[in-house]
């Protein structure tokens, strides 16, 4: 006890001579979490975060870690690369080795880590990895954890929705996607359209890079100062740690698209769209259509309105909300994409209460961003948080090729957004009123939310998916954390 009369988190719970590598130590296990082996050296492992798991082997225990390597030698507490071992300790009696395992066992259960997880591998995503991201990155980290896991690979677009959609929730702790960003959305609007969405939608998420971008799990990874890997990302998802994140709900009349991401019309929409003829190219195919769409640039008729943050209320011209857009019907518009009824339907905050603004355009690109990182080398809004209730906006009017072209190549660390060119604010809720290209107004744009199309004008990238709405007014609002995910501390 301290001098407080309160327990002290440093007095060892349990102490034992045990032999480690043949070697005598005294094994102790503290209060604070903490595996002390003294010999000839000292050694410490905090359980919380580089104890995987346990298993028995006779009279050891095999404690399952993970540690930081620097030029050949595991380390502890150093930076470095991080690399699985075992620790084996042989106990002098069958009584003693009882009792470690039941401690050990119940520090590591009050940590609330997953038990049971359901994984999603797109085999199709960026360059093809995602398999062997899961079995040589992943499924190892998830056995040491003594993880029960259920391995779905997906077949085609829609699969992990559909899944996530009638899934039973009481199976598993979490779901972890080895993907893109592609599965996690399409996780989230299975669950949302669910007639148990709200207990749904708080099943948390982890996020496993083996995309082409990688946005979500680059910006959650980079927040905690921590490279962007699948050993890092499966690490947050065993230790248990959660974040809430926001969702936009992306509406025209009855259909409800829902978006955790970003959403992109002009410039950002048409390189990360009509770049898809190159996906052979990795990420390399973004930077190779984007110099493309810079030197012949589009421009684009349309109009925005918004609601701003506080501190951004003075921005353009004030106007009244005008009500929810309304879907047009095109029977070329695949039905079986529309949100049912029953799911979730947005949020119900009274917009016409709210203090809107409007700008008209030309526009080169409008850009709204959930969360910092578009892919693992773009970051698009430095400034957006995971859970803060906005959206960041992002906007392009008129500028110089030359200028676009050095604006682009800032975007790895978001220096960007100090670009005189470049309009940043954040947004409560947004209605984008899409036109026609100014230099040929017989041709339209696209509108791109999480990297799939959901809008798609005359004379356009045609793609193989038919899209949710046709290119007209919609509608974002936002839900302030709304969705959880895994996340590194």
């Amino acid at each position: 006890m301290d001098q407080s009369g309160q327990p002290d988190n440093l007095s060892p719970i349990l102490s034992d001579q045990v032999l480690f590598n043949g070697e005598a130590v005294l094994l102790t296990f503290t209060g604070d979490g903490k595996l002390r082996f003294t010999g000839q050296s000292q050694r410490c492992l905090t359980v919380e975060k580089e104890v995987l798991g346990f298993a028995l082997e006779g009279s050891r225990i095999r404690v399952k870690a993970v540690v930081e390597k620097r030029d050949g030698i595991c380390c502890f507490g150093n930076s470095g690369v991080l690399v699985r071992q075992s620790f084996v300790f042989e106990h002098q009696s069958q009584d003693s080795l009882t009792i470690w395992s039941q401690k050990l066992r119940d520090y590591i259960d009050s940590l609330g880590r997953p038990k049971r997880l359901l994984v999603f591998v797109n085999p199709y995503g960026g360059k093809k990895s995602a398999n062997k991201v899961f079995s040589e990155d992943v499924k190892p980290y998830l056995e040491d954890a003594d993880i029960h896991i259920t391995l779905i690979e997906t077949k085609h677009q829609l699969h992990a929705k559909e899944v996530a959609k009638s899934m039973d929730l009481s199976k598993y702790d979490g779901i972890v996607c080895v993907s893109g960003d592609g599965i996690l959305v399409e996780v989230v609007n299975g669950l949302l359209e669910r007639e148990d969405w709200s207990a749904a939608i708080k099943m948390p998420i982890g996020m496993i890079p083996a995309g082409t971008g990688n946005g979500m799990v680059k910006s959650l990874l980079h927040a905690a100062g921590e490279p962007c890997s699948a050993t890092n990302a499966i690490l947050a998802v065993i230790r248990g740690y959660k974040r809430s994140l926001d969702v936009a709900t992306i509406s025209q009349g009855k259909t409800r698209f829902f978006s955790v991401l970003m959403l992109a019309w002009g410039l950002i929409a048409d390189i990360d769209i009509e770049s898809e003829k190159y996906r052979w190219m990795g990420s390399a195919r973004i930077d190779f259509y984007g110099i493309q769409r810079i030197f012949r640039l589009r421009h684009y008729n349309g109009r925005i309105c918004f609601v701003p943050a506080p501190g951004f209320e003075d921005y353009w011209e004030p106007m009244s909300y005008h009500g929810e857009p309304t879907s047009e019907e095109n029977p070329t518009q695949d039905l079986s994409l529309k949100t049912e009824q029953h799911g979730y339907l947005g949020s119900d905050v009274k917009l016409e209460n709210l203090h809107w603004r409007t700008i008209s355009g030309p526009f080169v690109s409008i850009w709204l961003h959930n969360v910092p990182w578009a892919s693992e080398d773009a970051m698009a809004a430095p400034n957006a948080k995971f859970s803060d209730g906005y959206l960041d906006l992002i906007m392009l009017k008129d500028l110089p090729k030359l200028s676009l072209l050095s604006l682009m190549s800032n975007m790895n660390d978001g220096s960007y957004i100090r670009s005189p060119y470049v309009t940043y604010l954040k947004v409560k809720a947004f209605v984008l009123e899409p036109g026609a290209r100014v230099d040929d107004p017989t041709k339209e744009g696209i509108i791109d939310s999480d990297g799939e199309v959901i809008a798609r004008g005359n004379v356009t990238y045609k793609g193989d998916q038919k899209p949710l709405m046709t290119y007209n007014k919609i509608q974002i609002t936002m839900d302030q954390g709304l969705a959880t995910l895994f996340a590194p501390k």
